[in-house]
């Protein structure tokens, strides 16, 4: 993935307790994407988290779907320390690995997946970017595997309110080649990978969950 300069609204993180970070965003979503999961995802296998940030979801979500083992990664440092001093004393979540989930091939270190989630990240990368997430992210998946892909869209090549026009806007401003996606066009690249859609759901904040299954052949 290509280091972006963004906006001071998009991805912020302030120290906290040790190495730990904190995000006001997801301490803002996390009950409600932890409470998505719960209805949503496998109750047992493997689990792996794109983009875990601060640590602050896979923390929270780890608890709530105990048969679940939990592989968080992230591209930074600082934030794959903040994972694992989140984690800490979780035995279902795995040390924090280093994965930019936008290079082509990453799939084939991972095998199998019960579930593949990412928050918050589509928005801050480019198309092309998004479409290799997608389709890597799919080809890790086992039969019945879910992919959970939650954030910011367009509805319909749409943005529907005030404050997603202006954060788009801020972000296509700093980097013309990132902004929020749309959903039909992501829905579309879900379906082409071969994984079926079995849920849009609405979220609080104007976000939306994406949710998809590897149905058995």
């Amino acid at each position: 993935m290509s280091k972006r300069t963004l906006p001071p609204t998009a991805s912020i993180a302030e120290a906290g307790e040790g190495a730990r970070l904190v995000a006001p965003s997801a301490s803002r979503n996390v009950d409600a994407i932890g409470a998505l999961l719960e209805h949503v995802a496998p109750p047992t296998g493997k689990a792996l988290e794109i983009a875990s940030g601060t640590g602050q979801h896979v923390a929270a979500f780890a608890p709530r779907i105990p048969g679940l083992l939990w592989q968080p990664t992230d591209v930074e440092d600082e934030r794959l320390a903040s994972i694992d001093a989140y984690a800490k004393g979780i035995k279902t979540i795995l040390p924090a690995r280093r994965l930019d989930a936008t290079r082509p091939g990453w799939a084939a270190e991972y095998s199998d997946l019960s579930l593949v989630t990412l928050a918050n990240l589509l928005h801050l990368i480019s198309g092309p970017e998004a479409t290799v997430l997608i389709e890597e992210a799919a080809k890790t998946l086992g039969p019945q595997g879910r992919l959970v892909l939650y954030g910011p869209f367009m509805r319909n090549g749409k943005l529907t309110s005030e404050g997603d026009i202006r954060f788009h806007n801020s972000l296509s401003t700093q980097d013309p080649e990132i902004g929020y996606k749309n959903d039909q066009e992501i829905i579309a690249i879900i379906e082409g990978t071969g994984l079926s859609m079995i849920d849009i759901v609405e979220m609080p904040a104007n976000n939306l969950a994406l949710i998809a299954e590897r149905h058995i052949a």
